[in-house]
C-alpha cells in the first residue's frame, strides 16, 4: 500500500513538474511576441494581447508588468485627445500604465525598469494635466530616473527621461522654477543627460532628436546640427522615428543659417 501511495505520489510531482514547464515555456513565448510586435512591428495592440496573456499565466513576472506599463504609454501617446471623452480615455491608459509599473516595483523593489517606467507614466499623467499644476508628480519622476539610475547605470530610458524633466522644467525662468521647488533644472543637467543616452543607444532617434532642440535652446548649433543631422542615417526602431526625421529635417533647415 505504501509503495502504491509513493507511486502515486511521484506521478503527481512528475505532472505537476510537466505543467510548470508547460506554463513557463508557454509565458517565455507570449513575451517573445509581444516584443516582436511591440518593438519591430509596432502594433501596440497585439503586444498588448500577448503581455495580457502571459499575465494571465504569471501575474508577478516582473517583465511582464513592466512591458505591459511600455504598452499602456505606447498606446496612450497615439491616442487622440480632442473631446472630452478622449481625453478621459487617454488618462485612464496611462494610469493602466502607472498601475502596472507600481505592480512591478512591488513585485522587484530592486529593478530598474519598473521605477523607469512609472518615471515615464507619471510624466505623461503630469503632461496630460499640466506640468505645473503637477509638481509633486513631476518631482517623483526625477526621484524615479534616479533611482532607476542608481539600480542600472546603463539604462539609456531613464537618462533620457530625466534629460527631457530637466529641459521640460527649463522652458520657466529659474526663479519661477525656485518658487515650486523645481530649481534643481537646468539645460547643463539636460545635456549631460541626453549625451549619457545617447553614448549607451546612439541609434535611436528619439534621443538625438530632442538632444538637438535643448542644443538650440542654449544656442550650440554645432552640437544640434551634428545630432540632427545624424538622424536621416539611423535606422527604424520606434514607430514614429519617420516622423521625428522629418522634424529634424525641418529642424535643421532652420538653423542651417546659425553660426556654430
Amino acid at each position: 500500500m505504501k509503495r502504491i501511495f509513493l507511486s502515486l505520489l511521484s506521478l503527481v510531482l512528475l505532472c505537476g513538474f510537466m505543467l510548470s514547464q508547460s506554463s513557463n515555456e508557454k509565458l517565455k513565448q507570449l513575451i517573445a511576441e509581444g516584443d516582436e510586435f511591440s518593438e519591430k512591428k509596432f502594433d501596440n495592440y497585439k503586444a498588448l494581447e500577448k503581455y495580457l496573456e502571459a499575465y494571465k499565466i504569471d501575474p508577478k513576472n516582473y517583465d511582464v508588468l513592466w512591458k505591459l506599463s511600455k504598452v499602456y504609454v505606447d498606446i496612450g501617446e497615439h491616442l487622440p485627445a480632442n473631446t472630452k471623452e478622449e481625453k478621459r480615455k487617454q488618462l485612464e491608459t496611462y494610469e493602466k500604465a502607472l498601475e502596472y509599473a507600481e505592480l512591478a516595483i512591488q513585485v522587484n523593489p530592486n529593478g530598474s525598469m519598473g521605477y523607469t517606467r512609472r518615471a515615464i507614466a507619471l510624466g505623461r499623467i503630469a503632461l496630460f494635466k499640466g506640468v505645473w499644476e503637477s509638481i509633486d508628480l513631476v518631482k517623483k519622476v526625477k526621484e524615479d530616473c534616479e533611482k532607476a539610475i542608481q539600480l542600472d547605470p546603463n539604462n539609456s530610458v531613464a537618462y533620457y527621461v530625466l534629460a527631457r524633466t530637466h529641459a521640460k522644467l527649463c522652458e520657466k525662468p529659474k526663479i519661477v522654477r525656485s518658487a515650486l521647488g523645481l530649481g534643481w533644472a537646468s539645460y547643463d543637467e539636460a545635456i549631460k543627460n541626453f549625451e549619457k543616452a545617447i553614448s549607451l543607444r546612439p541609434t535611436f532617434i528619439m534621443y538625438r532628436l530632442d538632444a538637438g532642440k535643448t542644443y538650440i535652446e542654449v544656442k550650440n548649433y554645432k552640437k544640434a546640427k551634428e545630432h540632427l543631422s545624424k538622424i536621416a542615417e539611423l535606422p527604424t526602431e520606434d514607430e514614429d522615428d519617420p516622423q521625428f526625421r522629418k522634424e529634424a529635417q525641418e529642424l535643421l533647415e532652420k538653423i542651417k543659417d546659425k553660426a556654430p
